[in-house]
């Protein structure tokens, strides 16, 4: 009378680490007080880069279409050389507004999100400084 009394067993730290991943997906999310902190500096990082790149890529079409009409190759004619010049000044002054435009969309979003990050990195220093 044998009784095979073996136990095995498998582990599988890759299939573990996907499985967790899974689970995590599922819980319910609560934001650590880091979490908030990353995803407000990068709200605050991003701000103003789709305007001021809508902007300037606006103003660089705009200045190529100047040149098109300034070397004729849209039309012929003093006309549109002279139509292709303050075409071309108007899309200058576009690209020239992106810059500003990203600083003044940035400078509001960091007004906006400093009291709250101040208070968060104050929180969290303090919570790092009472574990030492």
């Amino acid at each position: 009378m044998s009784k095979d009394t073996s136990f095995t067993y498998s582990y599988s730290a890759a299939e573990n680490k996907e499985i967790q991943e899974i689970r995590k997906k599922y819980l319910p999310q609560s934001e650590s007080r880091m979490d908030e902190l990353k995803r407000l500096d990068g709200r605050v990082q991003s701000a103003g880069v789709t305007a001021a790149l809508c902007t300037g890529i606006g103003g660089l079409l705009i200045f190529g279409l100047g040149m098109c009409l300034v070397m004729q190759t849209l039309g012929n004619g003093a006309l549109f050389i002279l139509a292709g010049i303050f075409t071309g000044i108007a899309g200058i002054a576009g690209m020239g507004a992106a810059y500003p435009l990203y600083r003044l969309l940035y400078n509001r979003a960091k007004k906006k999100a400093a009291p709250r990050i101040l208070e968060l990195t104050s929180e969290l220093i303090d919570e790092i400084m009472n574990e030492r």
